[in-house]
């Protein structure tokens, strides 16, 4: 299983909202060679984390599967991004679309990029609680706890459903 977090809370190249860029990544997504998109969470508005004064993000999660390295997946979602106008500037910084890496099929490495599984999904409830959309019985292949677990220590975090279209 191959969980990928999608995120945005700036608008796209063509002016697209957050979740209109979300939505056509994942079309991208669908498209990515050897791999067989399986399911797509709800959409989630999140505060941003750390806290700032940023606009919301809308945050997704995609399931797919098959098999394919970890800088080869990484490269490919380099690329999503970039074609919806990321730049990658300071950490934590507002962006046009984020895609992570969360989980490829329960690979565990600390180098090289990426670091698998994703460093800190653990402590985000905008990638846990999607996670629980498309993938309820997933368990964290380092910490060996289910997603609800995770949550349950999770400190609050602003997260509901994202309406509007």
């Amino acid at each position: 299983m191959i969980l990928i977090a999608i995120g945005a809370n700036l608008p796209g190249p063509g002016g697209e909202t957050a979740l209109q860029t979300c939505v056509r990544a994942v079309g991208e997504l669908k498209t990515l060679s050897g791999l067989k998109f399986k399911s797509l969470s709800n959409w989630y508005r999140t505060a941003a984390v750390p806290a700032s004064d940023q606009p919301d993000y809308c945050n997704g999660v995609a399931r797919l599967e098959g098999d394919i390295g970890p800088a080869d997946l990484l490269g490919q979602l380099q690329a999503i991004e970039t074609k919806f106008g990321r730049e990658r500037s300071v950490k934590d910084a507002a962006r046009t679309l984020d895609i992570d890496i969360i989980d490829l099929n329960g690979t565990i490495r600390a180098l090289p990029d990426p670091i698998l599984p994703h460093p800190r999904a653990h402590l985000r409830a905008f990638v846990l609680r999607p996670i629980l959309d498309v993938a309820p019985g997933w368990v964290h292949p380092t910490f060996r706890r289910s997603v609800t677990s995770l949550m349950v220590d999770l400190p609050a975090q602003a997260i509901q459903p994202w309406f509007d279209t």
